[in-house]
């Protein structure tokens, strides 16, 4: 079994959009025995990330419960299809070509457990950062307000090491139960995960996140976490663009430098393929202005690549996942 993380590929989109249609045909609805789970042909995944583009999962599911999400899995397995896991779409580029195989969502995968003598807080895969730092807040538990502004899901932020305003997931987490390819389900530490800068050993494995743990500091006034929350949320929406569709930072920071500044300075703010566009308010967003297609916003970060190792002599190394077949202008 094969789960797809982070691979792009050229590929022929006349031929794959031959295969799609001819796939269309004999394919139903499965329904998974001892679940109340779907496995539905062809869904559009435009809808399921923050660009809002991206063509159609071959297959596609979403469990609410871990019972459904191992039937899923065991189905994927015995037709020996790849699987990709989908949380928040929020750093994803997936191809107008789609993706094959089984596509996940983990989006129903909700739940919290703050425990105050302790200050563990222990979460579903499925959860949304943002609405887990409000509840952190209001309950008084610091050291996750960092995260308000990053909208992804507790799984991505756990696998990508997500952090923002000098914090990151590797300075709270304590451990996350994982489902491995075999059907078994394990523990993972911190030494386990082997964090570093936005990146851990879970990408691009055939592993998925459960639940993660993370260890924050209970007891406090809500009332000044909150503000503090408050302060960090309104940074991040007054200084990055959140009017238009975006996967958020595009590249990783090449220290000591930003990967914003040096697009800025390369003379590329506003620059735009297609309906895709180098946002003008942080030139480490690109936006989507209306109608853009996955290959405009692929191309513009190539074309942002190449012009930025042409002025600097420095590659910049993309921070959104990109998945499925892509077309190189």
């Amino acid at each position: 079994m094969t789960i797809f993380s982070v691979d792009t590929y050229v590929c022929n989109s006349e031929k794959t959009s031959v295969r799609n249609k001819t796939a269309q045909v004999d394919k139903k609805v499965i329904y998974l025995p001892g679940t109340d789970c779907v496995i539905r042909p062809e869904v559009s995944l435009a809808g399921y990330t923050s660009y809002r583009v991206g063509g159609p999962a071959e297959w596609y599911v979403a469990p609410r419960d871990i019972t459904a999400l191992e039937a899923s899995i065991r189905y994927a397995h015995s037709h020996s299809l790849p699987i990709t896991v989908l949380g928040a779409g929020s750093n994803l580029l997936v191809s107008d070509c789609g993706i094959p195989g089984l596509v996940i969502g983990t989006r129903h995968l909700r739940y919290s457990n703050f425990n105050p003598e302790t200050g563990l807080v222990t979460v579903a895969t499925g959860e949304a950062i943002p609405g887990l730092a409000w509840e952190a807040a209001e309950l008084g538990f610091q050291g996750f307000e960092w995260a308000v502004g990053i909208p992804g899901t507790v799984g991505g932020a756990v696998v990508m090491n997500a952090g923002a305003h000098n914090g990151c997931i590797a300075d709270i987490f304590v451990s996350a139960e994982v489902l491995c390819s075999d059907g078994t389900l394990r523990t993972f530490t911190s030494q386990d995960l082997g964090y570093a800068y936005r990146t851990s050993k879970l990408q691009g494995s055939n592993n998925i996140i459960t639940q993660a743990t993370f260890q924050l500091q209970s007891g406090a006034d809500p009332a000044v976490v909150l503000a503090t929350t408050r302060q960090h949320k309104e940074h991040r929406l007054s200084t990055q663009p959140y009017d238009k569709p975006s996967c958020g930072s595009v590249f990783r920071n090449p220290k000591p430098y930003s990967a914003g500044w040096l697009i800025e300075q390369t003379g590329l703010k506003g620059f735009q393929i297609g309906k895709a566009q180098v946002a003008p308010r942080h030139a480490n967003f690109i936006i989507n202005c209306g109608g853009a297609s996955a290959c405009d916003i692929f191309n513009l970060i190539r074309h942002i690549q190449h012009n930025v190792k042409e002025h600097w002599s420095i590659a910049l190394e993309p921070e959104v996942k990109m998945i499925g077949n892509f077309q190189i202008a």
